[in-house]
């Protein structure tokens, strides 16, 4: 799957967008900080917004000021996600940030929502040798994801879009427009200033 003479670590392939082994130690003790930040924070109490804010902090790459998820989450590692300003995520979001997850500034995020950046090999030998790689999702200003929709590995979403409850995106989605469906096709262009 890779060169024999490809030295950098498991952990370097993977932010290269290369094919890597994901069961390889340092990945592993990633994973393991990032899930005891979001045990953390998904048991911490809606009375405890500082805490819940510190949390955050410390699991995620960035989250603007006035950013609110609300419990529970799920992340790979966390780090690779980065999160604008004023954005808002309901119950149950799903960002595996095997490659960087970039969300905009006053996105608004449905429950149940998947982020899904990691990729598997089509063919059997690979696959059965744990071998994956993964692709950068990108999430434009004032995108609205409705409830239950995926969004897949290299996608990007540009600015005002809004993609329908249910929606599986397994392509780019232009700005200014209402994506439903799987998979997710555009149905009609939003026009500024229009309900």
């Amino acid at each position: 799957m890779t060169s024999d003479r490809d030295d950098r670590s498991m952990r370097e392939r993977m932010l290269a967008g290369d094919p890597y082994i994901a069961d390889d130690p340092e990945l592993a003790e990633h994973s393991l900080r990032a899930m005891d930040l979001m045990d953390a924070f998904n048991t911490t109490s809606a009375r405890d917004p500082q805490e819940r804010r510190r949390l955050l902090t410390e699991l995620l790459g960035a989250i603007g000021e006035g950013t609110e998820i609300r419990p529970p989450l799920r992340v790979d590692y966390g780090g690779h996600i980065r999160i604008g300003a004023r954005s808002f995520a309901n119950f149950g979001l799903v960002a595996l940030d095997v490659a960087p997850i970039t969300i905009g500034d006053d996105v608004q995020i449905g429950t149940n929502v998947q982020l899904l950046t990691p990729t598997h090999p089509v063919d059997p030998e690979p696959r059965r040798a744990k071998w994956e790689a993964a692709a950068p999702i990108t999430i434009g200003d004032n995108v609205w994801l409705g409830s239950g929709s995926i969004v897949l590995a290299g996608v990007t979403i540009g600015e005002n879009t809004v993609v329908g409850a249910g929606a599986v995106v397994t392509r780019d989605l232009p700005a200014n427009v209402v994506a439903v469906g799987n998979p997710a096709r555009v149905i009609r262009t939003i026009e500024p200033g229009t309900a």
